[in-house]
């Protein structure tokens, strides 16, 4: 065992329990998962007994939550990590800048005229690249299209009015939280989709991980995927929440601690009191990144707030699952979240952590609030929360790009708390902020010249989207700062990175 704790400047407790039986290589044999680990190594989290059971046959030996996924749709009693399996696909996603290369892949190998495995399970979102006028963006939706009428895809959200989103009735705008709108998330289930952003729907309690084309044709035509079982790293989060830290803030502090490649092709199973009073949207923005730390997947055990978002999105019949009291995991985190200060993820990495008010020398050129990270309705009412409190205006351009059309919708139609009745885009033109857009991804992936809010030049950006890699928002100069909606509503009207306390205490 090894025991660590963060520097106070991080203002965490932390603690790193290692099994150190997995090998480097993860070569792992066949024998039961009892057999190969140590006793005395791992602390385990109880879960409430108000979660519902497992439920995946008889138990041959202790597993995680993502063992018993992957156990469970593979039609196994058990697996371990490194072990290659056949997973059947309960969901496939695919969206407009992969759909068509997956649909290539398709249609080369199964023929012209196959048919996919099931109309009902493939959900088609164009959301990157919509509202532009760039002829090969154009192009993939109407890919999408024809692919979508040629099969009698059930949940195809098209898009034909680029003037006008709302006379597009399916159209819905960002894939992942979409994905979650609609009902398609469940506990239990596998979800793969053309993102590597997938991983957000681990939220639910269910498989959700980024595939490739090649596997998304393959996925198409049989209903299948080989995978390989991951280990998984635990991340104990308890404590009360402080009213200026956000799920983002949670996620910054994770990747910082563990680096950009500290998951890689690992599951990020978060548990604890922090994670239990986390929102739906919340735990979206938190298994949302796993990604950037290389993760295979994250998950989120299913708990009466997920089951209360589900009850008006989906009748599908879904069963949860739970880790084993007594499973093994590769590591376990625990940290001390009532202690944590805002933070942001300096350029260019989503590992480059630092305190929000260590950066406030840092001016900036604008703020960006969207994406399927930073653009949800809580997300909107966080940043409208800051600006209300500091009925000021902001002194930078200040993008508001909301997710989907309901979040749009939201916006102008749900009060803020303790605002005397106004509305997110009401504060919003107090404040001076743009005009929500069209819900799409924006400017979170650059996307063509034309993108609302790209970056064209090399300015210096606040956003609460996810990545920010040298030319992830456009210009390969620019420099962007991760930060939640609280830290980016803040700096928007200050002209510099600022820790939303500012305004908050």
């Amino acid at each position: 065992m090894a025991s660590f704790s963060t520097s106070s400047t991080y203002c965490l407790s932390k603690n790193v329990v290692f099994l150190s039986d997995f090998s480097p290589l993860y070569q792992f044999p066949t024998q039961s998962p009892r057999r190969r680990f140590s006793k005395k190594i791992v602390s385990m989290i109880t879960q409430p007994s108000s979660r519902m059971p497992a439920t995946t046959g008889s138990v041959k030996s202790w597993m995680t939550m993502t063992e018993k996924l992957l156990a469970r749709t593979s039609e196994k009693l058990h697996v371990v990590p490194g072990e290659n399996l056949w997973v059947n696909v309960d969901v496939l996603m695919t969206n407009d800048i992969t759909g068509p290369g997956a649909i290539g892949v398709f249609k080369r190998e199964f023929g012209e005229n196959a048919k996919v495995w099931d109309r009902e399970k493939v959900v088609v979102i164009p959301d990157h690249y919509i509202f532009t006028a760039d002829e090969r963006a154009n192009r993939n939706v109407d890919t999408l299209r024809d692919f979508c009428n040629e099969q009698n895809i059930k949940y195809f959200y098209d898009i034909k009015d680029l003037g006008n989103f709302q006379a597009n009735p399916d159209y819905k705008g960002v894939c992942h939280i979409a994905l979650a709108q609609e009902g398609h998330c469940r506990p239990g289930e596998v979800l793969v989709g053309t993102d590597s952003h997938t991983c957000t729907a681990g939220a639910f309690g269910q498989f959700a991980s980024g595939i490739g084309n090649t596997d998304a044709g393959f996925v198409l035509g049989t209903g299948k995927i080989l995978l390989k079982v991951p280990p998984t790293i635990r991340f104990v989060l308890d404590g009360e929440i402080p009213n200026y830290i956000l799920a983002k803030d949670l996620i910054l502090q994770v990747i910082g601690e563990i680096s950009v490649a500290g998951a890689t092709y690992k599951t990020m199973e978060f548990v604890g009191t922090a994670v239990e009073s986390l929102t739906m949207e919340e735990r979206i923005t938190l298994c949302n990144m796993v990604i950037e730390a290389g993760g295979k997947n994250g998950v989120i055990p299913a708990d009466k707030t997920t089951y209360d978002y589900l009850k008006d999105k989906t009748t599908v019949h879904y069963e949860p699952v739970y880790s084993d009291e007594q499973a093994r995991f590769l590591a376990e985190y625990h940290f001390d979240i009532s202690k944590l200060e805002p933070l942001v993820a300096k350029p260019h990495s989503p590992g480059n952590r630092a305190l929000a008010r260590e950066c406030e020398d840092v001016k900036i050129d604008r703020v960006y609030i969207g994406s399927c990270t930073g653009g949800k309705t809580e997300d909107f009412m966080a940043a409208a929360k800051v600006f209300l409190a500091s009925g000021k205006k902001v002194k930078v351009p200040t993008f508001l790009v909301p997710a989907t059309q309901k979040v749009w919708m939201d916006l102008y139609t749900i009060p803020v708390p303790e605002s005397g009745g106004k509305t997110c885009s009401q504060i919003f033109e107090d404040a001076g902020c743009g005009t929500p857009a069209s819900p799409s991804c924006g400017a979170c992936m650059g996307g063509p010249r034309d993108t609302h809010a790209r970056l064209n030049e090399p300015q210096v950006c606040v956003s609460t989207t996810n990545r920010n890699f040298p030319g992830r928002m456009g210009h390969k100069e620019g420099q962007i700062y991760l930060a939640s909606p609280y830290t980016a509503a803040a700096s928007a009207l200050t002209g510099h990175v600022t820790d939303p306390r500012n305004f908050l205490q």
